[in-house]
């Protein structure tokens, strides 16, 4: 593979000099790094898609160097661990810290251009894979014909049109991020980045994230010309409020400076319910509310949408086998009339993980009634914790927990019966005719059980 751009850390200047003469003959683009100090500079200026990486060095060792990456999540290319003192114990942290291969000095040119192209290709095809997991579903328009979709169609169309900040509610799993990819994806910032920060925020803080540290960028300039996304604003602490009402205030990457860079960023931020309560008690600062809300954005659970329910398994059914070669399995009327009854409390989210799942585990072609009900039971169970098998039914309205335990009565009677809606009727004292109209009502197919 001719061409990439490889940069080499080493505080040795006659292995370093000799590696980089061997591969700009190979036709890559080559920059050199004596120390770790160098080598930070270096991955400002440009972004490599390899790094060697010398494990000795006289300031910060490639060993610490590489875990400062992978703690900054800056390891987005392969890493090469270069050592003229290799153990075990050093390859088998460097292999954990993500390095992709572990070389020993001196160096063996032929074992090093066989090492450099199998991490360039690992790489290639780890961009590849990260590209197409984008580009779908992550930015697909919201699915289905319900009118509550209709809504938010036209609603995203009109915030993408715009540049000012988002602020998308919603609860768990309902699309938050997904939802404000599809802002960036239709937008005049469509060919700048989106960066989303992390949901957990370790020990770094969030002013190290916003900022950057260790001669690392942090997200605000990675997010240069493009959107940053914020999951959860009540995930920040009043610092991190204060921190960024600062730099909206003054447009400058950095907050307390006029001569930093001049902020180009559109701010998408996500919030649960309760929002406003969090306000109004002070927990989240009102300027730094006001200046987010500019665009509030919407999105209604599942449970609001159910007619939308089909349209989704099917896609989902179709789009994970494209992705990851799973098995097709088709959903019968009766399956995707039994998903769209549930209340869908994990949303989006919940359905699917639960299509997901029903491809991997599952052996007919065709998904059955039953095996949803087994796998909607098991999700039920593992919510409600020790004791409780089935306590999703305590949490819905009467009418629709009534509906819950027929279901699940027949399907087990039916089941019982051995799929003979004669049996069942004399099982459960119900005349046939308005037996098989309650069947078809609660969505059970007697043929798939």
């Amino acid at each position: 593979m001719a061409g990439a751009r490889i940069l080499i850390v080493d505080d040795e200047p006659d292995i370093r000099e000799l590696i980089v003469d061997i591969l700009q003959d190979e036709g890559h683009q080559v920059c050199a790094a004596a120390d770790a100090a160098q080598a930070r500079e270096q991955r400002r200026s440009q972004t490599p898609e390899l790094i060697l990486l010398d494990v000795w060095m006289p300031d910060t060792d490639g060993i610490s160097l590489l875990r400062e990456w992978r703690d900054a999540q800056a390891l987005d290319c392969p890493v090469v661990m270069i050592s003229g003192h290799g153990s075990v114990e050093t390859a088998v942290e460097a292999t954990r810290l993500g390095a992709y291969d572990f070389i020993e000095k001196p160096v063996s040119m032929a074992k090093l251009l066989v090492t450099v192209n199998n991490a360039l290709e690992a790489g290639r095809l780890k961009r590849e894979n990260a590209g197409l997991k984008q580009r779908a579903p992550s930015v697909m328009e919201p699915l289905g014909r319900s009118l509550a979709v209709q809504n938010l169609r036209r609603r995203l169309e009109k915030v993408a049109a715009h540049d000012a900040p988002v602020l998308i509610t919603g609860e768990p799993g309902v699309g938050k991020q997904q939802a404000a990819r599809w802002i960036h994806a239709h937008s005049r910032r469509a060919q700048g980045p989106f960066v989303a920060a992390p949901t957990r925020i370790e020990a770094q803080g969030w002013r190290n994230l916003l900022l950057g540290s260790a001669g690392e960028p942090g997200l605000l300039a990675q997010a240069q010309g493009g959107v940053l996304f914020i999951n959860d604003i009540t995930l920040l602490d009043a610092s991190a409020q204060s921190l960024l009402l600062r730099i909206l205030e003054s447009g400058h990457l950095e907050p307390d400076s006029s001569t930093s860079s001049e902020l180009d960023i559109r701010i998408i931020t996500g919030a649960g319910a309760g929002l406003a309560d969090l306000v109004r008690s002070g927990r989240i600062d009102e300027s730094l509310y006001y200046r987010l809300n500019v665009l509030p954005l919407e999105i209604p659970p599942l449970r609001e949408r159910q007619e939308d329910v089909p349209d989704l398994v099917r896609f989902y059914a179709e789009y994970f086998p494209s992705r990851d070669g799973l098995p097709y399995r088709h959903f019968s009327v009766a399956a995707q009339n039994r998903l769209r009854q549930h209340r869908w409390p994990g949303n989006l989210r919940e359905l699917r993980n639960l299509v997901q799942r029903l491809l991997i585990l599952g052996g007919d072609e065709e998904v059955s009634v039953a095996e949803i009900d087994e796998a909607l039971a098991q999700v039920d169970a593992v919510s409600a914790g020790p004791g409780q098998q089935i306590p999703a039914l305590f949490r819905l309205p009467l009418r629709e927990a009534r509906e819950e335990f027929e279901r699940q009565y027949l399907t087990h009677q039916l089941k019982l019966a051995e799929g003979s809606v004669g049996k069942l009727a004399e099982a459960v004292e119900m005349e046939r005719t308005h037996l098989y109209r309650k069947l078809r009502q609660l969505g059970i197919d007697p043929k798939q059980v």
